[in-house]
């Protein structure tokens, strides 16, 4: 597998210390992670690792974005999660023993990552009971979400999990109409949901000809966010 690394970049840097795992770092617990963090550069489509595969790592998307996935026993491709620009994924292999991947991981396009050394970041929370607390809160909070997630899955109607996840593209604060981009094919995003692409485009239909959005390619236009709110709780 060609896989290319380069050493952390100022900017890389800074973006990396505003992300919950470590944001609590001091200046020296990040100068001993910083040596053990690389960034990597995958090209769509290409595979960064395997279910079940040996895990040293765990990373955050600085750009592109990722597909975790895996094969039902059917041969059909179930995915679990779309990971984006600023989020991470793979961190449970810091607490899994012996350390494996849950997933395989697959860019969706051409991706920049952050690899941090699963030991090393171990050593920090081994050594500093308040960075280990921070980092563990946050981590809850990240496990509720996605119970809320898994609850809409279950719970709710094809439009109301279309509303939800258009929501969730919506900026933080925003309440007035808006346009969003969807971040990747809609055949990927309709997986994430659990649904069949064709059912997602029905949906994403019904919710136009009730004037809550608009559809044009890959842009959404939110035109009634109260409405598609109330929808996206029935």
């Amino acid at each position: 597998m060609d896989r290319t690394h380069h050493a952390l970049d100022a900017v890389i840097e800074h973006n990396l210390r505003r992300h919950y795992l470590f944001a609590a770092l001091s200046d020296a617990q990040w100068r001993h992670l910083g040596s053990a963090t690389q960034v990597l550069r995958l090209a769509a489509g290409q595979r960064l690792f395997a279910q079940n595969e040996p895990a040293e790592t765990f990373f955050v998307v600085c750009s592109g974005s990722i597909k975790l996935y895996r094969d039902s026993a059917t041969g059909l491709e179930k995915i679990m999660r779309l990971v984006k620009s600023g989020q991470s994924f793979a961190e449970s292999v810091l607490f899994i023993e012996p350390p494996r991947y849950p997933v395989h991981a697959q860019a969706v396009s051409a991706s920049l990552l952050a690899a941090v050394g699963r030991e090393a970041y171990l050593d920090l929370l081994r050594q500093s009971f308040d960075t280990c607390r921070v980092v563990m809160a946050q981590m809850v909070a990240r496990i509720h979400a996605h119970w809320d997630e898994i609850e809409a899955l279950s719970l709710h109607g094809t439009q109301a999990r279309v509303a939800r996840y258009l929501l969730g593209l919506v900026p933080n604060g925003t309440a007035a109409s808006c346009r969003v981009r969807l971040p990747t094919r809609k055949t990927l995003i309709a997986g994430q949901l659990g649904l069949a692409p064709e059912t997602l485009s029905r949906a994403l239909r019904a919710l136009s000809d009730r004037h809550l959005i608009t559809v044009r390619g890959p842009l959404i236009d939110i035109l009634n966010p109260l409405g598609l709110h109330h929808t996206a709780h029935l």
